[in-house]
């Protein structure tokens, strides 16, 4: 069974590598692999590790931890909704955004917003998100990707 939770000091690391093989995976065909390969290579900075141990949300199916995302009450901001390759397909995607959803709802938020990869806009538009026009994301190594910022109402209780 599926379940979510704030994530951990000790889901560092497995965050990082559901992130880097989810890119890879996901983001082929898309991108230059270049830039897929600057973008996630590496190891994780001191400060990639606050935000994870401060803002991401787990999803762990039998005991695996196989998906992430991060909601910033403050802003709305959607980020870091990564699933395993070998768990894609299975809603967990779908069950972050809904649980990130409802995260926000608690927190009095009426408009979340984020930036979809160019493959990602169609899973975005099936769970409600809307957005069409291209613009630029930049990643915190200073990377420059083309992105589709999308938005979605909550509804409020």
């Amino acid at each position: 069974m599926l379940t979510i939770r704030k994530a951990t000091s000790g889901d560092v690391l497995d965050a990082w590598d559901i992130r880097r093989t989810s890119v890879l995976a996901g983001c082929a065909g898309y991108y230059p692999e270049a830039s897929l390969s600057a973008w996630v290579n590496g190891s994780p900075t001191d400060k990639w590790v606050s935000v994870v141990e401060r803002d991401f949300y787990v999803a762990v199916d039998e005991g695996l931890v196989v998906g992430t995302g991060m909601l910033t009450p403050a802003s709305g901001q959607v980020d870091a909704i990564f699933v395993r390759p070998s768990h894609m397909g299975r809603g967990i995607g779908r069950k972050m955004l809904q649980f990130l959803e409802a995260l926000a709802r608690d927190h009095g938020v009426v408009s979340m917003r984020l930036d979809a990869t160019l493959n990602a806009v169609p899973f975005y538009r099936y769970c409600g998100w809307s957005g069409d026009s291209t613009s630029t994301y930049r990643t915190s190594r200073g990377l420059e990707l083309a992105c589709v910022p999308m938005t979605k109402r909550v509804a409020l209780p």
